[in-house]
């Protein structure tokens, strides 16, 4: 059995940055991390971009992505 990842690096703090998700409480979220590694920023260049952030956030931003993913859809037209 897979052990399951504790996420102690994601936030979600009413009012910051709109409830988003975040990483350590910090403005910046779980998607802006996302979104810089699907425009093909390296993780390296991530870093060096936001040099406040630990290689260890971003590795868990995109596993609680894809956590998130893992998690029952809805039918929100119904």
């Amino acid at each position: 059995m897979d052990r399951v990842p504790e996420f102690d690096r994601i936030t979600q703090v009413p009012g910051l940055m709109g409830g988003r998700p975040t990483i350590r409480g910090m403005r910046v979220t779980v998607g802006m991390i996302l979104d810089h590694l699907a425009n093909g920023y390296s993780i390296e260049r991530i870093l060096e971009d936001f040099a406040y952030l630990e290689r260890e956030d971003i590795e868990q931003a995109v596993r609680y992505a894809r956590r998130r993913l893992d998690e029952p859809d809805y039918d929100l037209a119904s």
